[in-house]
């Protein structure tokens, strides 16, 4: 009897909620943690976003709540605001230092890691987790223009899963979104930023941004 996969998930929030809406459409939570669980053993599911602190409310907060009483893993750090040379209010929010600790740390547990996010600052973290013997599948899209996919990650992954093949597994149309569905916050978009409290706290490592 082959012994199935020992498998995590390590979600960059804000790349996949931008690959999901340059796509069209909205990716459900509770389908994605079946779709996986059913293709092996489930160890864990992460999910990294960053917040702005002086937000009380933004309409993210209730999918972060959602997702730490439903089988998430959430990891959480403080957002940066500044001004950059044209007077425009920027928001940076980077979580790869934190979804690399934690995959380092956990990959002797594993034997199948399941990457989602593009950005190619990854690939010498999935390199790494290679080395240690453990299989990793990428999921992001090159169905975009531009692609949302970078090829040095794409070479580096074992498996390369582009996001429109999961769309009938874990996705749903924006039509049927709900009123005040959550959206993810991204860096680009002060707009979807999230608050620093949520209704109990959230596994949260803050940790200086570098670059």
């Amino acid at each position: 009897m082959q012994v199935p996969d020992r498998v995590a998930l390590f979600i960059d929030g804000a790349n996949l909620y931008a690959a999901a809406r340059a796509l069209g459409f909205d990716i459900d939570y509770r389908k994605l943690l079946e779709e996986f669980r059913s293709r092996g053993y489930l160890v864990r599911a992460f999910y990294y976003t960053a917040i702005v602190e002086d937000q009380e409310y933004s309409s993210l907060r209730p999918l972060v709540d959602w997702l730490d009483y439903n089988g998430y893993m959430v990891v959480t750090k403080p957002a940066k605001e500044f001004t950059d040379s044209t007077g425009r209010r920027k928001v940076k929010g980077n979580m790869d230092i934190e979804l690399a600790v934690d995959a380092m740390e956990l990959a002797p547990s594993i034997t199948h890691m399941v990457l989602f996010s593009g950005d190619g600052d990854f690939r010498s973290l999935v390199e790494a987790i290679q080395r240690k013997g453990v299989k990793v599948t990428v999921v992001s899209t090159v169905s975009t223009q531009p692609p949302m996919m970078s090829d040095e990650l794409r070479r580096q992954a074992d498996v390369f899963l582009d996001l429109v093949e999961l769309q009938t597994k874990i996705g749903r149309a924006p039509s049927e979104r709900p009123a005040r569905e959550p959206r993810e916050f991204t860096p680009r978009d002060p707009a979807r930023a999230m608050p620093a409290f949520l209704n109990r706290p959230t596994p949260t490592k803050v940790q200086d941004e570098q670059g």
